[in-house]
């Protein structure tokens, strides 16, 4: 890659677009193009077509997406389905029109069926349905890797999609709604530490799962989009941590670093929810890459992001 060619970063400003941008500025890439969604609505394809004909990226890094937790995924699914769709055709679309000469598409774990085999790997894609909670944003981002696909075999071009893992770290949504359920752990449990009520968390604890430090992921994009086409990936990548960790060991965890010596109780009427999620990573390490954030790391920077960003955050 030529480190002067202009890259477009498309979310740079959520969890993984931020990490993308850090990531970008370490590796010398200075011709780095952004915008936020009030200058650029990219379900708006006239829009969209303006911009790319305007500026003509050579790579872009799709990180833009609507994204929440469990409950945004249930009660709003036609606005997740509608934007991730939109953004991703207009996206891809446009980016072979005006001659983008590599991209990288930002999915989602949640494309692999509800009841596949642990860990997951990327064979077991639509090979059973969907877990219905999410399935709109699923469904979008199935879209997504299949219009890479199709892109790819019909005109040539090299469009890679990666498929990561629970993501944390700095930027991320500590919303009481709408956040993954690392971020909201490490909300709910300060705030307890604060006020000196119990937290209370659903489930009993025991399902487990996979957490991935956004500037890992990021670091994984930059060396894929460096040093590897869509010939070489496949259809997809996984993205992950490879080794998962119980929610109650999790909540212990930030308990620890945030230092809250308070109980921890469980609402067993409430679901568990998918008791393993961990993906396979052995084609990411084939290629070459590897994870170095740990876990407890990880959090004690996400927990000072959020600190400092404590009053917004809440």
């Amino acid at each position: 890659m030529n480190k002067e060619e202009t890259i477009f970063v498309a979310g740079h400003r959520g969890l993984v677009g931020s990490a993308l941008m850090r990531r970008l500025d370490q590796g010398g890439y200075k011709n780095i193009i952004t915008r936020t969604h009030n200058q650029l609505d990219l379900t708006n394809q006239e829009e969209t077509n303006t911009f790319f004909k305007k500026y003509r990226p050579a790579y872009v890094l799709l990180a833009a997406a609507k994204v929440g937790g469990i409950g945004a995924n249930s009660t709003y699914p036609a606005e997740f389905y509608y934007q991730n769709t939109m953004i991703a055709t207009n996206v891809i679309h446009i980016s072979f029109k005006t001659g983008v000469k590599k991209l990288v598409n930002l999915g989602s774990s949640c494309i692999y069926p509800k009841l596949a085999p642990q860990p997951l790997k990327e064979d077991y894609f639509l090979s059973s349905p969907l877990e219905p909670t999410n399935e709109a944003y699923a469904i979008a981002k199935i879209s997504a890797i299949k219009m890479c696909k199709h892109y790819n075999n019909q005109y040539g071009t090299d469009y890679i999609s990666l498929m990561p893992t629970n993501l944390y770290g700095p930027g991320d949504s500590y919303d009481p709604d709408n956040s993954h359920v690392l971020p909201a752990l490490i909300r709910k449990i300060d705030l307890a530490k604060q006020t000196g009520d119990p937290v209370i968390l659903w489930g009993n604890g025991s399902p487990r799962r996979e957490f991935l430090y956004s500037d890992d992921l990021a670091d994984a994009a930059v060396f894929l989009l460096e040093n590897y086409s869509y010939k070489q990936i496949g259809e997809f990548v996984n993205i992950g941590w490879g080794k998962d960790i119980s929610i109650k060991e999790l909540a212990q965890l930030i308990s620890e670093i945030i230092g809250y010596e308070g109980k921890i109780e469980w609402d067993t009427s409430r679901p568990n929810g998918t008791q393993v999620k961990r993906l396979d990573i052995s084609r990411l390490t084939t290629l070459g890459w590897n994870p170095t954030t740990t876990l407890r790391e990880g959090i004690n920077k996400t927990f000072l992001d959020y600190s400092l960003n404590r009053g917004e955050s809440i």
